[in-house]
């Protein structure tokens, strides 16, 4: 079984109203469909563009601003995946639940349905500067081209929760990132790779690029879209199926083949699922 994956670098930059913001990721889900996607990625914090309308007084919103956004992101992506019959998942939006902001994933189903995931690790300038809470739960999502997980940015750099994640069958893992210089995105990246190998499974990867010149702790972003393989015969050498230009406004496309991570899980140069040493540590199947 294959499945067809859209990755989109989007592009910062100041907009004036809600429906501008619209129509740029109307612009990216258009151009998924005409490349005949089934899934499509958005990066984390991509939301946070809205805050660059300010508040009509010359001021600026801010992080806690944003959930007022969420009515109409939802609608809106809700909207697209009905449309076009492909499963979206549109990065992170920052909800509020019980007064608390989340950091969230969202999955939006062709059927009308919406998954979260929240993500499960924060980082310090998450804590510090925008006061955001940690997800506590962690679930498996079905899909028709089988079970995928969603993981945010920092998700990925600890192995543990990937290794959940393919212990509950994920053969995916799509990771919306937002990293603003180069050392998070090489964190980011570099432990992409490491879950691919571990796990043999695919990473979906992609982040913000561009800037938020108004917004506190956008003004930086370092990113590119990556669709990462296990290293081993029947993937790229390198373990990367396509990847984007380095902080360019545009969107990657490529087809996943399931058939072959369970060929590799049976009988690949080396079978590191399959070779794990739960008699020396956790095995997350159980």
């Amino acid at each position: 079984m294959k499945l067809r994956v859209s990755v989109v670098q989007y592009h910062l930059h100041t907009i004036q109203s809600f429906e501008e913001f619209a129509a740029q990721c109307e612009h990216y889900i258009k151009t998924a469909e005409e490349f005949g996607a089934e899934f499509v990625l958005f990066p984390e914090f991509f939301t946070t563009q809205l805050l660059s309308i300010g508040n009509g007084k010359g001021q600026s919103l801010t992080i806690n601003d944003l959930p007022g956004f969420t009515e109409q992101y939802r609608e809106l992506f809700s909207n697209y995946a009905k449309q076009t019959n492909m499963h979206i998942i549109a990065g992170t939006h920052v909800i509020e639940k019980g007064g608390k902001l989340y950091n969230t994933a969202h999955l939006f189903y062709p059927d009308g349905r919406i998954g979260e995931q929240a993500k499960l690790h924060i980082t310090p300038t998450e804590v510090n500067e925008w006061n955001m809470e940690k997800g506590d739960s962690f679930q498996i999502f079905e899909t028709e081209k089988g079970k995928i997980a969603l993981l945010t940015c920092y998700d990925i750099e600890f192995p543990e929760i990937v290794r959940m994640a393919k212990a509950k069958g994920a053969d995916v893992i799509f990771c919306p990132s937002c990293t603003d210089d180069r050392h998070g995105f090489h964190r980011v990246r570099y432990t992409s790779h490491a879950r691919a190998v571990e796990n043999q499974v695919y990473v979906v990867l992609t982040g913000t690029v561009g800037a938020l010149p108004t917004v506190d702790f956008m003004r930086a972003n370092f990113g590119q879209a990556v669709i990462i393989t296990p290293n081993d015969i029947p993937f790229p050498p390198k373990g990367i199926l396509v990847e984007g230009e380095m902080n360019n406004d545009m969107v990657v496309t490529a087809d996943l083949d399931l058939e072959l991570l369970y060929e590799v899980r049976e009988r690949g140069s080396v079978t590191t699922w399959r070779d794990r040493r739960t008699d020396l540590y956790p095995d997350w199947e159980n």
